[in-house]
């Protein structure tokens, strides 16, 4: 009886091993590229938990600083998280000169990453999701995705 318990308990961990390295692939699609800027001197993840306009242009001010600053979009590894109500910077309907400076900063290699449950919860409040800009990262959780770039060297600003 013995022997049939501790083959029942190896099955259960087998099948939570799969089911974790399943979950770490899956998890790795999603997250944005690292390391594609082999020459950069810095790694910023700049923070939108805002709806205020003026909070989401500073934003995009601060990277396109950092790019000035370092010189070449080369030097700096820059990625802009947007979650809660800060994911409204990404909504399609915004005035197209938003829009034009978020394609300026993408082609200077600045990743824009949004938080799929807050999408989630949109979606549920208002009935539908929000049409989104192209070229966005999706991240189940803004929040852990700060954490993970935190501990694999990125500095966090919060504008």
């Amino acid at each position: 009886m013995n022997h049939f318990r501790e083959a029942a308990c190896l099955r259960r961990i087998l099948v939570c091993v799969a089911m974790a390295l399943a979950f770490a692939r899956v998890s790795a699609q999603e997250a944005p590229p690292v390391g594609d800027k082999p020459f950069a001197e810095a790694a910023i993840l700049l923070q939108l938990s805002d709806r205020d306009s003026a909070k989401q242009s500073m934003v995009l001010d601060v990277a396109n600083n950092l790019i000035k600053h370092y010189g070449d979009p080369e030097l700096v590894d820059i990625e802009i998280i947007a979650f809660g109500p800060g994911v409204e910077l990404y909504f399609a309907a915004n005035e197209p000169a938003l829009s034009e400076r978020i394609a300026s900063l993408r082609v200077s290699g600045v990743r824009f990453v949004v938080c799929q449950n807050t999408l989630d919860t949109l979606a549920r409040v208002r009935g539908k999701s929000p049409e989104l800009i192209e070229g966005l990262y999706y991240v189940q959780t803004g929040v852990a995705h700060i954490v993970e770039r935190s501990r694999n060297g990125f500095t966090l600003v919060r504008p």
